[in-house]
Order: C-alpha cells, then structure tokens, then sequence
C-alpha cells in the first residue's frame, strides 16, 4: 500500500503542528505551504472544510490512508460506545503505532518499517502487518534474532509512563498492551468528534 513520503515539515506546516517529526522547523517557517503561504487562504475555514481537515491530521498522524481509514471507522462504528473515542482507541491498538508507544522505534514511520521486516512478534509469533489489532494481554516484544541486532536495539528508549494502558518490561525488552486506553490519556491533539461529523453526512 502506497504511503506518503514527501517532505514531513511540510505536513507540519500544513497543520501547524509537528504532524510528523518534532517539527523543530516549525520555529522557523509556520507559514502554511504553497507560493503564497497564508496570505491567499480563506481566514477562516468553513464547516466541511474544518472536519476534513482533523480527518487528514488524523490519517497523518496515525499514516493510515483513506481506504483503511474508513473501515476503521466502520469498525469504531460498530463497536458500542462513543464513535470518536471508539476511533482513537482503534487507531492506538494498532500494532506500529504501539511499538511506537513502547518506544522501542522513534517513530511510526520506524515501527511500520519494523513490523514489515518481521522484526516484531506478538505473543511469541512473528506479526507483520503495521495495522494488526492489538488485544489486552497481547505480548509485544523483538525476535530473538533482532534482539541480538545492535542497529535495532540501539533505537530502544522505553515507554513513556504516561502511556498507562502498556507495560514495558526493560530487563526482557518487550510490552504488554494491557487494555484500550481512554480518550484523556492520548495525548494527539485530534477533535474525532470533526471526523464522525464528516463521516455522518
């Protein structure tokens, strides 16, 4: 599946916030991109125009593209409960973006690159799809032989322990995804409540 691989400060730029990376360019140049920056654009964003935008910063941040974007959230849909907060929890379950949470790769972008080359097992089994559902209890660690790669290893930082709905085990070097998390504990600055708007119409 195709994945977007231009040029990250301008995502940032795009959102005003560091979408992709740490944004540290941001400081520099905030200007929206484009020839004219921000002065050619509407000053203030219509009603369809806002929702799609948190879309797009949802599906950015997350790098999830439309297709499997929208079956997530069908599936959040489906699920009982409040469908924004059903969303986000769909979308931090997902196996890349906890191997990012775990810190054991610096980035989404790292931890999809990690899952595809087979690096990552779950509960003892070589996982390699970055969207795999994760369930509570599930076992997140590296291969035995990846374990071994100081490449790979060397990347490892350790959860943040803001993230209480994992567990990282620094002696074993692998994680635990102990339950959904709650939409106050994720820190992404997303309005869901914009997306299921764009999604209901």
């Amino acid at each position: 599946m195709a994945r977007y691989n231009g040029p990250k400060t301008k995502i940032s730029r795009k959102f005003g916030e560091p979408i992709l990376g740490n944004g540290k360019w941001l400081d520099k140049n905030s200007n929206p991109p484009g020839q004219h920056g921000a002065a050619k654009k509407r000053k203030q964003l219509g009603e369809y125009a806002l929702q799609l935008k948190e879309k797009q910063k949802a599906k950015y941040t997350y790098g999830v593209l439309e297709r499997q974007f929208r079956n997530t959230f069908e599936e959040a849909a489906r699920i009982k409960g409040v469908t924004g907060e059903n969303l986000i929890k769909l979308l931090e379950a997902r196996l890349d973006n906890t191997v990012f949470r775990l810190g054991i790769a610096p980035s989404r972008p790292a931890a999809r690159q990690l899952v595809s080359h087979k690096h990552i097992t779950v509960n003892g089994e070589i996982v390699n799809i970055p969207s795999f559902q994760l369930q509570a209890g599930d076992i997140i660690a590296l291969k035995d032989k990846s374990n071994g790669n100081s490449a790979i290893t060397s990347m490892i930082r350790g959860k943040n322990p803001k993230f209480s709905w994992l567990d990282w085990n620094d002696t074993e070097k692998q994680g635990t995804f102990i339950t959904y998390p709650e939409r106050e504990s994720v820190p992404e600055n997303i309005k869901e409540q914009l997306i299921v708007e764009l999604y209901s119409k």
